[in-house]
């Protein structure tokens, strides 16, 4: 299954990701992910990728589709995949696509995870991470026990600087003006579905992969069906032309006794002309009787 995963910032797409890894046993493949492990690995791509972040400049969609394509040529990615995080744009997504076509993998279900605005904004405000074990809450939704301490280790629980409100709104906007019309553009290619991104994590997952078993199984089973279908009409259309074509069998003989009858023919002929040369040899020859020759009649 090859699926790429919408969503704003907060409405838990990559903890889905991640979960829908675990289920299924495809990759989850995240550009900003891919692009920091090729820039260790000191790749082509990761190289001049590093070269472009130094300068402060954002990435190609060149390099990133390069990246992208590196990953999937590698084994684990045979079953499918899950993007996220690309493509943000409609350039972007036609680009993907074009890619996608020629190495025969195109995408199969574009799944929105849909939240509200308001619900985004208390998501992303009211985040806490503990600096001690790295445990996550918020103090919207799952506040922890006592204001500011981790309820595991007792730990100071910390605020992200670009979890303010400000910046949040920045971030939304954003994605509202270049990410969202992707809904659009996969919504016309039919492959769009969405999901509501609200309630517990395990209730979403579970409409997630409702959706996934309902649209891209049954696909899967319509194109073997037809793979199969069109394998056995070629099988036959070429039964019917072999069978049409009259078979004419050309005998040959191997080229190893054909040289060996040559070469004994050409001795048998050589030698029948030894025999005539001989035979002309011994041939006598006829005397003819001339009037000198002759003796005189005696007389009486």
């Amino acid at each position: 299954m090859r699926i790429v995963l919408l969503g704003a910032p907060g409405s838990g797409k990559g903890t889905q990701a991640k979960l829908l890894v675990d289920k299924y046993k495809i990759p989850q493949i995240s550009t900003g992910d891919l692009l920091r492990a090729a820039v260790a690995a000191r790749t082509e791509l990761g190289k001049k990728a590093k070269a472009v972040m130094e300068a402060g400049q954002l990435v190609s969609d060149d390099i990133v589709l390069g990246i992208i394509q590196e990953r999937l040529a590698k084994p684990d990615s045979k079953g499918g995949f899950i993007l996220d995080g690309f493509p943000r744009n409609i350039p972007q997504a036609q680009a993907l696509d074009a890619m996608l076509a020629r190495l025969g993998q195109p995408l199969q279900l574009a799944l929105l995870v849909d939240v509200d605005d308001a619900v985004l904004m208390k998501r992303l405000t009211g985040r806490r991470n503990c600096g001690s074990c790295g445990a996550i809450y918020n103090i919207y939704f799952s506040p922890p026990r006592t204001p500011g301490k981790c309820d595991h280790c007792g730990g100071i629980l910390q605020h992200r600087s670009d979890d303010n409100e400000e910046t949040v709104r920045n971030r939304l906007k954003v994605y509202h003006e270049q990410t969202s019309p992707l809904v659009s553009y996969y919504k016309a290619q039919g492959k769009l579905r969405t999901v509501r991104g609200v309630g517990g994590i395990g209730d979403i997952f579970r409409n997630i992969c409702t959706v996934i078993e309902s649209q891209i199984r049954p696909l899967a089973a319509v194109m073997g069906q037809i793979g199969a279908s069109l394998a056995a009409k070629s099988k036959a259309a070429k039964a019917k032309k072999a069978a049409a074509k009259p078979v004419s069998v050309v005998k040959t003989k191997p080229k190893k006794a054909a040289k060996k009858k040559a070469k004994k023919k050409a001795v048998k002929k050589k030698a029948v002309k030894k025999v005539a040369r001989k035979t002309k040899a011994r041939k006598p020859v006829k005397k003819t009787k001339t009037k000198k020759g002759k003796k005189a009649k005696k007389t009486k």
